[in-house]
């Protein structure tokens, strides 16, 4: 046993945070005209939601995100533990959306326990991130470092076949893209390829934040005996969200981008890209992926 490391709660004992969520509409129908090989038909089409979601503390907005609808208070939760706005479910004393005005499930009012103290520059700062930053990667890892993020567990091992079975567990498992065939996924395994959790959204950067906002209200973090798998590219900030997690393995169907796989290397995390098929390239932790 890593006495080192943070343990998961082995009871139901700590306070969990007052949740109200709102039933909403992920997926809506519209009428559309197919041409296929010169026959024209009409029918009508399921189209994936997106609309924008606002996040306050208590009355004060700080970030606007384009989402799917479903899972709101997850994607909150998950936004503001991996931007560094809290660090704990316990710091969270209610969590919900608002239904007035014209916003009307559109927002979700996070309330903290009285006491927890917020740094006004992470909240007034904007989220929007872009990759054409340019000098901004040494600085951007220099942050997650000055946040405390620890290096992810060092013994967790996946078998290589173990990988290869990933990409079509995710793919069979979203209900949603099945129906609309536009939306990006984030799947927590274990390593015998069983599938934790699985969320879906227009943004791939929401999908991993319900992910681990999941996990943050479920009191299952760290997420140190997992590993992520995206169904897009593998970006800094998927890393970045991983990392707060505690994930070890990040994995994804696409490339990663340099910053994601220097932000890797820097905690030891093991970033695994183009897994499709049979096959993979490993960028940082190879030790994870025992291949001889």
């Amino acid at each position: 046993m890593r006495s080192s490391r943070t343990q998961k709660p082995t009871t139901d004992s700590r306070k969990k945070p007052r949740i109200a969520p709102i039933l909403v509409r992920p997926v809506e129908v519209t009428g559309v005209t197919e041409w296929q090989e010169g026959k024209v038909s009409r029918f009508e089409d399921y189209l994936i939601g997106e609309q924008p979601l606002e996040i306050r503390i208590s009355s004060h907005p700080i970030s606007v995100t384009m989402r799917t609808p479903g899972q709101d208070l997850e994607l909150a939760a998950g936004f503001l533990l991996t931007e560094g706005v809290i660090t704990s479910a316990e710091q969270i004393a209610a969590l919900r959306q608002v239904t007035t005005g014209t916003h009307k499930r559109n927002v979700v009012r996070v309330d903290l326990v009285r006491g927890v103290r917020t740094n006004p520059a992470t909240l007034q700062r904007n989220f929007l991130t872009s990759s054409s930053c340019g000098l901004c990667g040494k600085a951007s890892i220099d942050a997650v470092r000055v946040r405390g993020i620890v290096r992810p567990n060092p013994d967790l091992r996946v078998s290589p076949e173990v990988l290869c079975l990933l990409p079509e567990a995710l793919r069979s498992s979203q209900a949603l893209f099945g129906r609309t065939g536009g939306l990006h996924a984030a799947g927590l395994f274990d390593t015998t390829g069983k599938l934790i959790a699985l969320r879906e959204d227009v943004g791939r950067h929401n999908a991993v934040d319900k992910l681990i906002g999941w996990a943050l209200l479920e009191q299952r973090l760290p997420l140190d005996d997992s590993l992520l798998l995206v169904s897009g590219r593998g970006s800094f900030e998927i890393v970045q969200k991983a990392l707060v997690a505690g994930l070890p393995i990040v994995a994804c169907v696409s490339a990663p981008s340099s910053l994601a796989v220097q932000l890797a290397w820097e905690f030891d995390m093991t970033l695994v890209g183009f897994l499709r098929g049979k096959r993979f390239v490993v960028y940082t932790g190879e030790d994870r992926v025992p291949m001889t």
